[in-house]
């Protein structure tokens, strides 16, 4: 994030949408930035770290209307194995707020089933639980999805999060596999987030799994940006029949079996076949380091044959050696330029992305807690393994409640000074710059 004041920050963000509205991060470029989110809704204050109950995230979450949830309080919430669902649209949820390092969801999901949500820097690691293997306990980290019959998530930013040990997908976007793209994730971006050690051999029912990032059947302008993907065996990230996406500036390290890739099966279509169609990836400036879990046939990009269609652009993969890896294995149909692109978004030069990323992504990158400082140490050092369990790794935090008191600026009805936000909004903004290191 840019040093510039936040009146600064917006206008060139304005001009850069070119739609008249004001993107919902300054500076931030990907589809969906145009929502309002949370904008002039009532602030709403998470007191204390309980899984329910009066001031707890889950009350904060089901309220309805317009709303900036903000934090008095950082540690870690044990939702027991009850997930959180947003099911109610116009939301910030503004981890940066709480007192340094922030905020850690454990042994529950947060699930995203609505529209217009913006969610900064928290933590989520669902992990095993203590369950036993393939026992059906199956959680995502941070994911988008819908009901049967209900429309699809749209304009949903996840931004500057930390998604880690989960036993299917660490951080998604989905929704109905046959209902068509009315019913599934379009217009979502998830950037400078850290997608990592997805579990193993767990507790999922089918088996082996760790799995990044999940762009279901029909998901449509999805922007995967500035991302980290470490030890996660494969979907970093996958698309799946139909979807889109633009992937652009991330950061893969030690992938399993796949790094950036795109398939689907044809068995599981029976009575659907009219769905499969290709899906479209645009990928630029992302970097490949396999590490050693990852298998020798790992390309930067794998193509099921004739499934997909890819631009691809500046990417770089190496294997431990430091040698090059293949760029793009399989047959997809090649594209000379991308066939969706975020307004205004400028991708790094893949020589400049490795450095970015790992100084960037995660929740409270400049004050990092005990968990995502080994992740970002080990892809350094290219050390990271891919794990089975949390406990593998020393276990799910314990950290002491930290608490301070708020007094967020009141959120008036107009804009008085010209700039595009509101004072509560600047006061977010530099809340998340700081904790970026840029404030």
């Amino acid at each position: 994030m840019s040093s510039l004041c936040p009146a600064v920050l917006a206008l060139a963000a304005l001009i850069s949408l070119g739609n008249g509205a004001v993107p919902v991060i300054p500076g931030a470029s990907g589809f969906g930035m145009d929502t309002p989110a949370g904008r002039n809704g009532t602030i709403i204050r998470v007191t204390n770290l309980g899984a329910s109950g009066e001031g707890s995230l889950r009350a904060a979450l089901e309220a309805k209307g317009p709303r900036v949830v903000v934090f008095e309080v950082a540690g870690v919430i044990d939702m027991n194995g009850a997930s959180l669902r947003i099911r109610e649209p116009f939301l910030t949820l503004a981890g940066q707020t709480a007192p340094p390092p922030g905020i850690t969801i454990i042994r529950g999901s947060i699930y995203i089933e609505t529209h217009d949500v913006l969610i900064q820097h928290v933590r989520v690691r669902p992990g095993d639980a203590g369950r036993p293997k393939r026992s059906g306990w199956a959680p995502d980290g941070i994911s988008t999805g819908s009901s049967a019959g209900q429309p699809g998530c749209h304009h949903v930013i996840v931004d500057h999060c930390s998604a880690t040990w989960a036993v299917d997908e660490n951080l998604t976007a989905s929704g109905q596999r046959h209902e068509g793209r009315a019913g599934t994730t379009h217009q979502a971006t998830f950037s400078n987030c850290i997608v990592a050690e997805a579990l193993y051999d767990s507790s999922h029912p089918k088996g082996r799994h760790s799995k990044g990032t999940l762009i279901h059947d029909h998901a449509r302008d999805i922007a995967i940006i500035g991302n980290l993907y470490a030890c996660n065996a494969d979907r970093n990230p996958v698309l799946k029949p139909d979807a889109s996406a633009v992937v652009v500036n991330n950061l893969i390290v030690n992938p399993g079996q796949r790094a950036i890739h795109g398939y689907w099966t044809p068995s599981e279509y029976q009575g659907h076949m009219d769905t499969l169609k290709p899906w479209i990836l645009t990928a630029i400036g992302n970097v490949v380091w396999c590490g050693a879990d990852t298998t020798n046939t790992v390309s930067v990009i794998f193509a099921a044959a004739d499934q997909g269609e890819v631009c691809a652009r500046d990417n770089i993969g190496l294997d431990p050696q430091g040698r090059p890896i293949t760029q793009i294995c399989g047959n997809p149909r090649l594209l000379d330029e991308p066939p969706s692109w975020p307004k205004g978004l400028k991708p790094l030069p893949s020589a400049r992305v490795a450095a970015h990323v790992l100084k960037s992504a995660g929740a409270f990158p400049a004050q990092r807690d005990p968990i995502d400082r080994r992740i970002i140490e080990q892809a350094k050092s290219r050390q990271g393994r891919i794990i089975d369990s949390q406990e593998q790794v020393g276990g799910y935090p314990k950290t002491r409640p930290l608490r301070r008191e708020l007094d967020p600026p009141a959120n008036p009805d107009a804009d008085d000074d010209g700039d595009g936000y509101t004072n509560l909004e600047e006061w977010l903004h530099a809340m998340a710059a700081k904790a970026e290191g840029h404030g």
